[in-house]
């Protein structure tokens, strides 16, 4: 038997992602969402590879966050969210048009949501979002029932909004430009 015979290929990618969602701090739940393990494989997993790493990995326990509203609580919040959904789209992790029916948690966008939260932590000093919100952001954004990417009014340049927003919506840029005006 070799592990790198097709029929343990799923497990190995199941096993690799998990261990990925971990070093960026993921729950449980969603590790378990996004691979299919279970909580003890997953527990296990963590005691076995980051327990005693170099670099402490802390584990978050609770419910995974689920406000949309932390996203457009301030205009640095909503410029860091359009970078981030930016990165999502480029990935391909959202869908042409969002639909509430929409299952996004699966092996094959996991990686690819890594990597658009990767390339964010890389571009962004000091980011605000953490991979948890990250998550549900491309979640929200996938299902387009709390949040949809949008255009700035002035611009073009792409945002996130709520699904109906009560005014028009600007982006970072052009809200800092009309405030100094």
């Amino acid at each position: 038997m070799r592990i790198s015979e097709d029929r343990y290929d799923r497990d190995r990618q199941r096993l690799e992602l998990a261990l990925r969602f971990l070093t960026h701090e993921a729950r449980t739940q969603t590790i378990r969402a996004w691979t299919g393990l279970t909580d003890d494989r997953i527990r296990k997993l963590y005691r076995s590879y980051l327990s005693r790493a170099a670099c402490y990995v802390p584990r978050h326990r609770g419910k995974s966050p689920h406000q949309p509203a932390y996203f457009t609580r301030s205009l640095r919040m909503q410029q860091e969210t359009a970078v981030l959904a930016s990165f999502f789209a480029l990935a391909g992790l959202l869908p042409a048009e969002p639909s509430a029916g929409i299952s996004l948690p699966d092996i094959a966008r996991g990686d690819p949501l890594c990597t658009a939260f990767e390339t964010y932590t890389t571009l962004i000093l000091a980011p605000s979002i953490s991979f948890e919100y990250a998550v549900f952001l491309a979640e929200c954004l996938a299902r387009g029932d709390q949040l949809r990417l949008g255009r700035c009014c002035e611009c073009g340049g792409i945002i996130v909004v709520e699904r109906f927003p009560v005014r028009e919506k600007r982006c970072h840029h052009c809200a800092v430009a009309a405030q100094r005006a």
